[in-house]
This record gives structure tokens, sequence and C-alpha cells, in this order.
């Protein structure tokens, strides 16, 4: 495992602790992992989602790729004893 330095402000540092005294996190170190592991899956969601939609710009489904759903979701209101 490497470890890394950085410089935080002192009110992040007095809110990571609150988060480490009311047992959010274990550490520190914990919280600090926690944040980059939230800040990489957050990057790689929004990459997944514009190359999705990028996909869908370049080549968009056609009608026939999507009236199954209409048909599907009216089938399923209708099976529902309501």
């Amino acid at each position: 495992m490497v470890q890394i330095a950085v410089r935080l402000d002192d009110e992040l540092v007095a809110q990571v602790d609150r988060l480490v005294r009311s047992g959010v996190v274990d550490s520190r170190s914990q919280a600090v992992r926690e944040g980059l592991w939230a800040l990489v899956d957050q990057r790689r969601r929004r990459a997944v989602g514009e190359a999705i939609v990028e996909g869908y710009s370049r080549l968009p489904q056609t009608e026939d790729e999507t009236s199954w759903n209409d048909e599907a979701t009216a089938a399923m209101i209708a099976e529902e004893p309501w």
C-alpha cells in the first residue's frame, strides 16, 4: 500500500474528525480512502453515462426498436388486479 501526504484546511479536518467521533468512519485515513473511492466511482459513472449518450446520439434507436416497451407496459398494467 502506498502512503501519500495531503494538506487539508482546518474546517475539513474538523468535519472528518466529527465523522470519526460519530462512528461513520474508523479513522481519518478511512475517510480519505472512502472519499477518493467515491470520486473515482463518480467519474467512472459519468464517463459511462456520457459514452451511452454519445452512442445513442450517434446511432439513435428506431421506432421498431422502442415500440415493444409501450406494448409491454400496457400489458403489465392490464394484468394488474387493481
